[in-house]
């Protein structure tokens, strides 16, 4: 951080080029040149501006460039899944927009702008509230590192639902009669060793409540009696090969223990496996070899539901058919956001709460002896 004298000179004092040279926390160089008049206001400078440096974000930083930095802080903290997922939204929503205007440009009236417009799009709600939490995420990171001073996001608010809905209209799931209507249709299809994964695969996930990808890396390795141990994800959304990862969060590894009819399921399937010639307890329970495509998992969820005359539910619903049917008969929320693998009661309390009917029922009975 030198300090030149230069040709010149103003009110008898000499005149100095300041001259600051530094690399920002992305790896970047940088240098700053002042002029002065003085020895003493040239050292007063050089302190000055290195104190600027430190105080004042680098607002001429890109959006582009500050995602760089910040998928790579953020690859080694979350889930591939997880980082995958926000890497597609950032680059296919907000870089394309973004990418080459610099921080300090990113004011409340464009990024309100922004908003309208992708408001105006055929996409879901729920698609444009993940894409806005997405970028907020990436200007705090930003106002972390005092990059911004603040998010400006923040007075443009996340988007919302024009139209109220209940919770219970929000949540789609089968009774046990449209389960049973649905699981049989599914038991006409079991010519193969592969239609017979599909038919388990649903089994497990009417059962157990376990998540699609849980159920897809679930081996026979994993099961222990009338127990399934929960230690293992698979997601199909990462470029190339299927991604084998640890549950969810520390609270999804969980041992489930099976009712009596799904471990007839399970017994009479893991017979039928054994057939083959490469069987071993390391095979997936439903796909074998490999796991069952999300895709054909999909496509026969359709076909079964459809040929059963119920209505068309999410694969993720079954996880919410498994909630409705314990809720309604008392089981403790307590219980039910162990079997799920929650992190919080407060997320289950949250999204079930609504299915306990029979408490309300029941309260009332018991005041109702008082007299």
């Amino acid at each position: 951080m030198p300090i030149y004298k230069m040709d010149g000179s103003k009110d008898g004092k000499q005149r100095y080029r300041v001259r600051v040279n530094y690399t920002d926390t992305a790896g970047r160089y940088h240098q700053v040149e002042r002029t002065a008049y003085g020895r003493n206001e040239a050292q007063l400078l050089e302190l000055k501006l290195l104190q600027d440096i430190k105080e004042s974000p680098p607002q001429s930083m890109t959006v582009r460039e500050l995602y760089d930095e910040y998928m790579a802080a953020k690859k080694a903290e979350v889930r591939a899944t997880t980082y995958d997922k926000n890497r597609r939204n950032l680059e296919r929503y907000i870089l394309p927009r973004f990418g080459k205007m610099r921080l300090d440009k990113l004011s409340v009236a464009v990024l309100q702008k922004w908003k309208t417009e992708v408001g105006a799009s055929d996409l879901k709600i729920r698609t444009k509230q993940n894409i806005f939490k997405e970028f907020s995420t990436l200007l705090n990171y930003a106002v972390r590192l005092q990059y911004i001073q603040r998010n400006p996001l923040d007075s443009v608010g996340n988007f919302k639902d024009a139209y109220f809905k209940t919770q219970d209209e929000k949540l789609h799931y089968y009774t046990a009669a449209q389960f049973k209507a649905f699981i049989t249709a599914a038991a006409k299809h079991t010519d193969t060793m592969t239609d017979r994964g599909y038919y388990v695969f649903f089994n497990i996930a009417f059962y157990t409540g376990m998540r699609k990808g849980e159920i897809n890396a679930l081996r026979w390795s994993d099961i222990d009696g009338d127990i399934i141990h929960v230690r293992r994800s698979v997601t199909q959304k990462l470029r190339g090969d299927d991604v084998e990862t640890p549950p969810k969060n520390k609270s999804s590894v969980r041992d489930l223990q099976m009712p009596e009819p799904l471990i007839k399921v399970l017994a009479e399937h893991k017979e039928y496996q054994r057939s083959d010639p490469g069987f071993s307890e390391d095979y997936k329970v439903c796909g074998g070899v490999q796991c069952l495509r999300d895709s054909s998992i999909a496509r026969r969820n359709e076909e079964y539901a459809k040929e059963a005359g119920v209505p068309v539910i999410r694969i993720h619903d079954f996880r919410h058919t498994h909630v409705s049917l314990l809720a309604n008969e008392g089981i403790n929320i307590q219980e039910i956001a162990r079997r799920l693998g929650h992190s919080k009661i407060e997320m289950t309390w949250n999204t079930y709460s609504h299915l306990y009917p029979r408490e309300e029922e029941r309260a009332v009975k018991i005041l109702n002896r008082i007299k």
